[in-house]
């Protein structure tokens, strides 16, 4: 089984430094997967496009992403929720890249947790280093109010992945996000109970490969995330979305339909299709990061896409939401939520709710209603939100 980060990028940067109180914890694992995998270890597929740059030039700002999704009409910013990230080898910089990136963008500080399950990796790694920095600046970016537990896999294997995954389930964690994935296997059903816990929303992106389904986010108890080319207006606010033609999106192998699905069989057929949301991916139209670990001679601002940017987001967005409810969301109830909030093509739900992205194509075309490369869609969140808090 080969395994890869979900991490598109174009270059931007910066040099500053600040201080951020960042608590580190070496804990035993409190579970071990169902099943042992053999295989590649995961690795990020990242992509450069020009270079880093020394100060903040380019690449959408959180406020930019928050307007566009409609999440400057939210008042809720994540209090009380703790999102975990979950990614191997970590950053040895990240306390100090998310403050810098706060700093840019006028955030409040954070509260970072960072977690060694498996205890501290013998070595660090470039590619995971900015992915974790992806991962935590935008979850915090999406729900400011929110703490973010890091919990930092071993290596890059399964096996210490999902005992990240385990960890964070049992320490807290209101939602997981999984900016990684790789290509599905035979016993993957035997992990689902991992994603199985009340209380607890599980993201995972969909992957940078284009057309085919891949594991984690093949689980129909995981939130999987594809990608989108989001373009704006000139003040700042939605103007369009195509399906990004590196998106994953297929029908899982092994994991059946799961009812949530059931009125996109002409699309799915009797397997589990993924992605089911969208969120913007494009390297062309991506996000601002803050990396001072040197990758490949470069460090400083970036500009990132992949589907990896949808997962810290998206978990973000379902920690806003739990803020205000009695029982905060889990994947059983979250996923079937979304599609019944949707429907069917063109109800009121969908407008109301969601961006239906119908042009562009991964391999499949996306069109009206879902479909495998943008899934549901992308957010209205001033409204979805909403929605989500009201749902049982």
């Amino acid at each position: 089984m080969s395994v890869r980060k979900a991490v598109w990028m174009t270059g931007a940067a910066v040099t500053l430094t600040a201080s951020l109180g960042v608590v580190a914890a070496t804990v035993p694992a409190t579970a071990k997967p169902a099943t042992q995998v053999v295989g590649a270890l995961a690795r990020p597929p990242v992509h450069l496009k020009g270079n880093a740059t020394s100060t903040y030039q380019s690449g959408y700002s959180p406020s930019q992403i928050r307007t566009a999704y409609g999440l400057t009409q939210v008042s809720f910013t994540g209090a009380g929720q703790t999102i975990a990230i979950v990614d191997a080898y970590g950053s040895p910089t990240i306390a100090n890249d998310l403050q810098v990136f706060d700093n840019q963008f006028g955030l409040p500080a954070a509260s970072l947790t960072i977690a060694y399950p498996s205890g501290k990796p013998s070595r660090s790694d470039s590619g995971w280093a900015l992915e974790t920095s992806l991962d935590v600046e935008w979850a915090h970016a999406i729900a400011p109010g929110a703490k973010i537990l890091l919990v930092v896999a071993k290596s890059a294997s399964i096996s210490d992945l999902v005992t990240a995954i385990d960890y964070a389930t049992s320490h807290g964690a209101q939602v997981v996000s999984n900016s990684w994935g790789g290509s599905e296997f035979s016993s993957e059903t035997s992990y689902d109970s991992h994603f199985q816990h009340a209380g607890v929303v599980y993201t995972a992106s969909a992957g940078d490969s284009g057309a085919g389904a891949e594991w984690p986010a093949a689980s129909p108890y995981v939130l999987s995330v594809g990608g989108t080319s989001l373009t704006l207006n000139s003040n700042g606010t939605y103007n369009s979305e195509s399906a990004w033609t590196d998106s994953g999106g297929g029908t899982s192998a092994y994991e059946a339909r799961p009812s949530y699905q059931s009125n996109w069989t002409g699309v799915v057929g009797s397997q589990r299709g993924i992605p089911d949301v969208a969120w913007d991916a494009d390297p062309n139209t991506g996000v601002a990061v803050y990396d001072s670990t040197n990758y490949q001679g470069q460090k400083g601002w970036f500009v990132i896409g992949g589907t990896s940017v949808g997962a810290p987001c998206w978990a973000a967005l379902v920690a806003l939401a739990d803020e205000e409810r009695s029982t905060p969301l889990s994947n059983a109830s979250l996923n079937a939520d979304l599609y019944n909030i949707a429907g069917t093509t063109g109800s009121s739900g969908y407008v109301n709710n969601y961006h239906d992205v119908t042009t562009g194509s991964n391999g499949y075309s996306a069109s009206a209603g879902y479909d495998l490369v943008t899934g549901i869609g992308s957010p209205k969140a001033n409204s979805l939100i909403q929605q989500l808090v009201n749902a049982p």
